[in-house]
């Protein structure tokens, strides 16, 4: 089991997630997401704007997701 923050995931608060694999972690952090979109929260909305931005270049979207799921490798099971 490891453990990543909101933030260290692209997103914008300290709430906590485990998850056996980074898939898993990917939709705990979405579904996070999805709460946070659904009350507008505002902080939440800017990274997810500016995830939507990053989107356009799927090159770059690559690049970035494989980033978090090295530092999901790279963190030490709880």
């Amino acid at each position: 089991m490891k453990t990543m923050t909101c933030k260290q995931l692209g997103g914008a608060c300290d709430k906590t997630f485990q998850a056996e694999t980074f898939n898993d972690m990917v939709g705990l952090s979405k579904r996070h997401g999805m709460e946070m979109f659904l009350q507008e929260d505002a902080a939440h909305l800017k990274v997810m704007n500016e995830a939507k931005e990053l989107m356009q270049k799927p090159e770059e979207m690559l690049k970035w997701f494989k980033t978090k799921e090295e530092e999901f490798n790279a963190i030490p099971n709880d």
